[in-house]
């Protein structure tokens, strides 16, 4: 028998069982092999009683019952088997790189609840592969714009075009301070796929600890070593009471802000403000922070996907001076801010975006 054949016969026995799908009222693989067995041993004791009351020789009858036993197999085997076909079948597709194949998940045995956990497991792969993709591409670009420009810095001054005065050793020094700066996300990202990694959370007083966070956004903006330099923000904060106190882990917390800040003064308008706002949350000890811009907002179908890696926004997100950035400043947020058990979101604003970051007043029990 060549493929073709065989092709066209495993066609129609699927096609038969499409059909009829005798074994799909049963949830489990045991009943529907159960109910394979009764009714072989039932078709045999009939052609039995036939054989008894007529005049037909037993080996005849045995003959028959072996046929009809091998024809009702072979029916059942092919409807058993045909979700694993299937399933090796877009295994190989997905070894030679296509994810996107899934498998039917309509059966409600055993075979419909692997044929579910399968697709799972195809999207997550896809998603991984995705991401992978957009990681070297994101990355090129990102290391591609600093380096050049390092690199003509560097042979105007070895050639003698520019000589090597302060002025241009800054801006030699601004575009290794964002090589850096995506070095330390990437960084940020490995421990974010490696799972946990240890708080050292400790008590501190909120005002003091914010300022010196907005100073050093502030000084960053103003010397222009961030990827979009924007002078003409404005950086307010606001704590109330004064001596308000909070428990986290200060590293973790920095990281936190500092993109959170980056993202909202990245999206202002000219002369634009910000606004980092803390109180205490509902528990002892507990941290509710804002930031809070006036850009043109997140419409409410992106908000879901504000949080995940590379995401840049649309284009009525972008600022007047922003580059895009890697998409990943607001992914380590959502990640620090998990790492104390705590929550973060958009929510709603009159105008531009608000964001809100909870922290609970003890550090997350981990293992």
């Amino acid at each position: 028998m060549t493929g073709t054949e065989r092709d066209q016969r495993a066609g129609t026995w699927g096609r038969v069982w499409e059909a009829l799908r005798p074994l799909d009222p049963y949830r489990s693989v045991k009943a529907a092999l159960g109910a394979l067995v009764i009714g072989s041993v039932t078709i045999t004791t009939l052609l039995v009683f036939v054989a008894i009351h007529s005049a037909t020789e037993l080996r005849i009858i045995t003959v028959f019952s072996i046929i009809a036993s091998l024809l009702i197999t072979q029916f059942v085997a092919q409807g058993l088997t045909a979700p694993l076909d299937e399933m090796t079948e877009v295994t190989g597709a997905m070894a030679h790189g296509d994810y996107t194949r899934r498998v039917r998940a309509d059966r409600r045995d055993e075979f419909g609840d692997l044929a579910t956990a399968f697709n799972h497991m195809a999207a997550d792969l896809e998603a991984v592969d995705t991401h992978r993709k957009e990681l070297v591409a994101n990355v090129s670009h990102e290391l591609r714009t600093p380096i050049a420009g390092l690199r003509a810095v560097l042979e105007n001054v070895v050639d003698g075009v520019s000589e090597a005065d302060p002025e241009t050793m800054r801006i030699a020094l601004r575009q290794t301070q964002r090589l850096g700066r995506l070095v330390e996300q990437l960084l940020d990202l490995s421990r974010l796929d490696n799972g946990v990694v240890p708080l050292h959370s400790r008590r501190f007083e909120v005002w003091p600890y914010l300022a010196g966070v907005l100073k050093e956004a502030s000084m960053a903006n103003g010397s222009g070593s961030a990827p979009h330099t924007r002078k003409d923000v404005h950086l307010h904060l606001d704590v109330s009471p004064p001596e308000l106190t909070a428990y986290a882990d200060v590293e973790r917390l920095h990281q936190v802000v500092a993109n959170l800040v980056d993202n909202a003064v990245k999206h202002s308008p000219q002369r634009g403000r910000v606004t980092v706002r803390a109180r205490r949350g509902e528990g002892e000890e507990t941290l509710a922070l804002e930031v809070i811009d006036e850009g043109p907002g997140i419409p409410e179908s992106e908000r879901h996907r504000v949080f995940e890696r590379f995401n840049r926004g649309g284009s009525g997100q972008q600022g007047p001076a922003t580059d895009g950035g890697t998409g990943l400043g607001l992914a380590i947020a959502r990640w620090a801010v998990d790492l104390h058990g705590g929550r973060i979101g958009v929510a709603e604003s009159p105008r531009g975006c608000r964001i809100q970051v909870t922290l609970p007043g003890t550090p997350r029990q981990t293992s």
